[in-house]
């Protein structure tokens, strides 16, 4: 089968790698009909390089049709429309039953100290093959694959493996009050989808801070209000400006490690594209390597009080964090991995029907697997307009 596989920093491409097969009785092999690129894939070709290996399948946003089962499954049959969750959960196990799937005691990685395992990741997180292929394994096919109904396309129901799950975590996390302001910093996918589902829950002011044109657009025609910078100073001020001074009641960082202004950790991050795997594997997990300025704006922008709901992925192992500053301020604090299975029943009765999170049209580019390596590119760069990517094999 065709594949996009790792081969390094900033190079991904489409190869042809052994086809899948049932390797216990609970398997499921999915043909894939969608597959998202996501903001955590860039991650894999840039700082999180020294976890990877050359050949790595990658993706974690698949859905498509079952093709073939193994001998115990019995809750989907070939032919069977599903969606892939990003996390890998055999959904029995205690973590499991508390709904935190992304803790699945099944498939944590303990040698690494690491939670459940994902597909298409890097080996912290076990190294499972990935989704953006042509066919899929999936364990736990009693569990895990989310049937969806047959009719509509994909983009209906292929953000149910990660950016809707991940999103609806993050504002529910967040814990806005009745009548409170919402701060989302960063609208990539996540950030985007998150001013969605808060808008659809009630949530009355609802702000965003951007720089990309393209973004403040599509959030600004829903109803969000727009903060036209990523620097601290501006956001802090335009959101202490519309809150009488107090400052947002909850703040989403949907950047994570990504953000600029952090000289020092900008350097550690471009040290692992110049010192040996091997060497750099170890540092990251014993040094603080993220830049924090989005967390810092975060913290700086929340009123006292106030919460923080963590999205945006970061990798630091010994990132310094302001305590005394969120001490002083009873700053609370949520982040995690999503718990895909934990917010399907709140979310996939929205898809069925109506389009009340616009995801017919949340995808800005739909391409062939083959064009992998273009896509991942522009994304990167936010070239294109390029907001939202899903590659269809």
């Amino acid at each position: 089968m065709r594949a996009v596989t790792w081969h390094g920093r900033a190079d991904v491409q489409v190869d042809t790698v052994p086809d899948p097969t049932l390797q216990e009785d609970t398997d499921v092999i999915v043909e894939i009909t969608s597959s998202g690129i996501c903001g955590s894939d860039l991650h894999l070709i840039e700082v999180m390089a020294p976890f990877m290996t050359k050949g790595d399948v990658m993706g974690h946003e698949p859905m498509g049709v079952v093709r073939e089962v193994g001998s115990a499954v019995t809750a989907v049959k070939p032919g069977d429309r599903v969606v892939v969750p990003f996390n890998i959960s055999c959904g029995t196990c205690w973590m499991c039953s508390q709904g935190l799937q992304s803790q699945c005691e099944t498939t944590q990685n303990r040698e690494q100290g690491f939670g459940a395992s994902l597909f298409g990741y890097t080996k912290l997180y076990g190294q499972v093959p990935g989704g953006q292929a042509e066919y899929l394994r999936v364990p736990f096919g009693n569990t895990l694959p989310i049937k969806v109904p047959e009719g509509a396309p994909d983009d209906r129901f292929v953000y149910l493996s990660d950016v809707l799950p991940t999103s609806w975590q993050a504002v529910q996390y967040a814990a806005t009050p009745p009548g409170g302001t919402l701060l989302v910093l960063g609208l990539g996918p996540i950030g985007d989808m998150c001013t969605r589902i808060a808008h659809h829950l009630g949530i009355e002011h609802v702000y965003a801070a951007d720089v990309v044109p393209e973004r403040l657009a599509r959030a600004s025609a829903r109803g969000t209000n727009v903060i036209r910078s990523t620097k601290k100073d501006d956001v802090v001020q335009a959101i202490q400006d519309a809150t009488a001074g107090r400052g947002a009641d909850a703040v989403i960082d949907a950047v994570g490690m990504e953000a600029h202004g952090s000289p020092l950790a900008q350097i550690a991050q471009k040290a692992t594209a110049v010192v040996p795997d091997a060497v750099m594997e170890k540092v990251m997990q014993v040094a603080g390597i993220d830049r924090l300025a989005a967390l810092n704006t975060a913290i700086d922008a929340v009123r006292r009080g106030g919460t923080i709901s963590l999205s945006g992925v970061y990798g630091g192992a010994t990132d310094p964090l302001p305590l005394m500053r969120m001490f002083d301020k009873q700053v609370q604090l949520r982040m995690g991995q999503a718990n895909v299975w934990r917010w399907v029943p709140d979310i996939l009765p929205l898809l069925v029907d109506d389009d009340p999170l616009g995801v017919d049209d949340f995808a800005t580019h739909r391409v062939p697997l083959e064009q992998a390596p273009q896509a991942y590119a522009n994304f990167r760069e936010k070239k294109d307009g390029a907001v939202k990517v899903l590659l269809q094999p």
